[in-house]
């Protein structure tokens, strides 16, 4: 369907350069945009109750003499760096 719209200039100028850098068309972040805006808005999701995580309780960790709160140890350790 097509529709005109006053849109302010500075935001239709940040709103067309983020589409250019996505490869996306104007339409599609609009509506992209529109959609996010109206999912945050529907009564139904906000009686919803957050999903609970799932929980590992498994056996194992990291292996030893690796330290877990180290990105570098831990990127070494996958074979990543």
């Amino acid at each position: 369907m097509k529709t005109t719209l006053d849109i302010d200039d500075a935001l239709l100028a940040k709103a067309k350069a983020q589409s250019a850098r996505e490869k996306k068309s104007l339409t599609c972040l609009i509506e992209e945009g529109l959609r996010l805006r109206l999912r945050k808005q529907d009564p139904q999701r906000a009686k919803q109750r957050p999903r609970k995580l799932p929980i590992y309780k498994g056996h194992g960790g990291v292996a030893p003499g690796i330290d877990p709160t180290c990105n570098r140890a831990m990127l070494e350790a996958a074979g990543d760096e």
